[in-house]
């Protein structure tokens, strides 16, 4: 069995971004992103109604700040009481999921989706993308860049402006570029 490029996308494997079933699903993310940024103040309703739309869970309590970006919506997943300040940036080529009660900082950027480091293979075109897992009750401070495939535990806060591209633990402050534990924040 072949299969489509949206499930070679969500699987991990090369993939074609111009297949024109992700190019629909690009194109529906726009109008909805579009919608949702241009929303204002007195319209907190229909931003739910766009929220429940766009993404692919949305938990009880969810707040995004506008301007918010994706690519698709669709393969974000974000518990109970997530908070996204401003201009936060989500490319979710790929599953990208945040825990209950964790907040992101302005200018956050989570990117799900990576190309080929062959130059060759990258010019051919196919592009590549991985799961992000941020856990619950964590803190991502403003301007931080989580990578591909990363996993961040529970508990733990990143550093403003660091750029997450390894796994960090549950119950730790990390910062730093490339982001490093810094110290355990748990008690005792």
């Amino acid at each position: 069995m072949t299969l489509s490029e949206k499930q070679k996308m969500l699987c991990g494997e090369l993939y074609d971004c111009k297949d024109p079933e992700l190019v629909d699903l690009r194109f529906r993310a726009r109008r909805l992103m579009r919608l949702y940024n241009t929303s204002t103040e007195d319209q907190l309703d229909r931003r739910q109604e766009l929220l429940a739309e766009i993404l692919g869970h949305l938990g009880q309590g969810v707040w995004i700040e506008p301007p918010f970006y994706f690519d698709y919506g669709s393969f974000i997943e974000l518990g109970d009481k997530v908070y996204l300040n401003v201009n936060c940036v989500i490319l979710d080529c790929n599953r990208v999921r945040i825990g209950d009660q964790t907040m992101l900082g302005p200018s956050v950027q989570i990117y799900a989706a990576y190309h080929p480091i062959d130059a060759v293979e990258r010019c051919a075109g196919p592009e590549c993308a991985a799961p992000v897992t941020i856990g619950r009750q964590t803190w991502i401070g403003g301007g931080a860049i989580i990578c591909q495939g990363v996993s961040i535990g529970d508990r733990t806060t990143i550093g403003a402006g660091s750029v997450v591209t390894k796994d960090i633990p549950s119950d730790v402050f990390a910062a730093g570029n490339p982001c490093r534990v810094i110290r355990s924040l748990k008690n005792g």
